[in-house]
């Protein structure tokens, strides 16, 4: 059943994670490299492969003989150092990101977008939320996604480099916070 407190949470959680306004400064170069962005493109191909790996992930973690309230936990480890880059501006993952090839697909839609830290999350909410909420969520999300690559180069002249930072270090806080609860939720569930 829709439920709208799940919604919102599932919103919340994936637009953090997702980060595409902390993604921005990336976005920008890339929109310079190659002279636009397909954002109708990057937008379907993201939605393809968060609600694919939705359904087929967890099947793909049985084949493996891992729970998901395992991949919750390693899930929130991997949301917690995200929210750490976030906050203390150091890479602790390496980037994937490279400008050849369709720049709708490679690098916006997977991993800009879609990566692993997305996905993982995506996999770890199922322990939580109901599907058709998180899938609501997806959808939501994608909306903002697509309007934010549409108008980046307005973005980029409003908030300044300043105000994107200050908006990178508000989320990387709300995933630590995220990151802490799906650990404390799935660790008390196995005991």
């Amino acid at each position: 059943m829709l439920n709208l407190k799940e919604i919102v949470s599932v919103t919340l959680i994936l637009f953090s994670v997702i980060d595409v306004v902390g993604s921005l400064p990336v976005i920008i170069d890339l929109r310079q490299k190659s002279g636009k962005i397909e954002s109708g493109r990057a937008t379907f191909a993201s939605g393809v492969l968060m609600i694919s790996f939705l359904f087929v992930g967890e099947r793909i973690l049985k084949l493996f003989g891992v729970d998901v309230a395992s991949f919750a936990v390693a899930g929130a480890f991997i949301i917690f150092l995200i929210g750490l880059e976030m906050i203390l501006g150091r890479t602790i993952f390496k980037s994937e990101i490279n400008t050849g090839g369709a720049t709708h697909i490679v690098p916006i839609a997977f991993p800009l977008i879609a990566g692993a830290g997305t996905l993982t999350t995506i996999i770890s909410l199922r322990a939580e939320y109901q599907t058709v909420n998180i899938i609501v969520g997806i959808i939501l999300n994608l909306g903002l996604i697509y309007a934010v690559l549409k108008s980046s180069g307005w973005l980029e002249t409003r908030l300044g480099s300043g105000g994107l930072e200050v908006l990178r270090k508000i989320f990387g806080i709300i995933l630590l916070a995220i990151a802490i609860k799906l650990i404390k939720t799935n660790l008390i569930a196995d005991f």
